[in-house]
């Protein structure tokens, strides 16, 4: 099975590849770049809050004290729990 690789682009930033199921946070981090900002890595701190401009995700669990429902739905995740479906456009939170 051929896993998929999508361009992730952040708005006003850089732009890098990431593997479908892998993490948005953990492929900027190999590819070298820093716009998003990196703290516990396991969707607690909600240091990493990006949110979803264009293209298709899914989502691990997250704090909805980082996160809540309503801001979900506006398209906000945190980058350490987002695994693109696509190519995705993101914006720093």
């Amino acid at each position: 099975m051929r896993t998929e690789t999508h361009q992730i682009r952040i708005v006003g930033g850089g732009q890098f590849a990431c593997p479908e199921g892998e993490r948005v946070l953990i492929a900027m981090e190999r590819s070298g770049g820093n716009d998003i900002g990196v703290g516990c890595r396991g969707g607690g701190c909600g240091f990493c809050v990006v949110r979803v401009v264009e293209g298709e995700y899914r989502t691990g669990k997250m704090s909805t004290a980082k996160v809540s429902v309503a801001d979900q739905a506006k398209g906000y995740v945190l980058a350490c729990r987002l695994y693109p479906l696509n190519d995705l456009v993101i914006e720093i939170g």
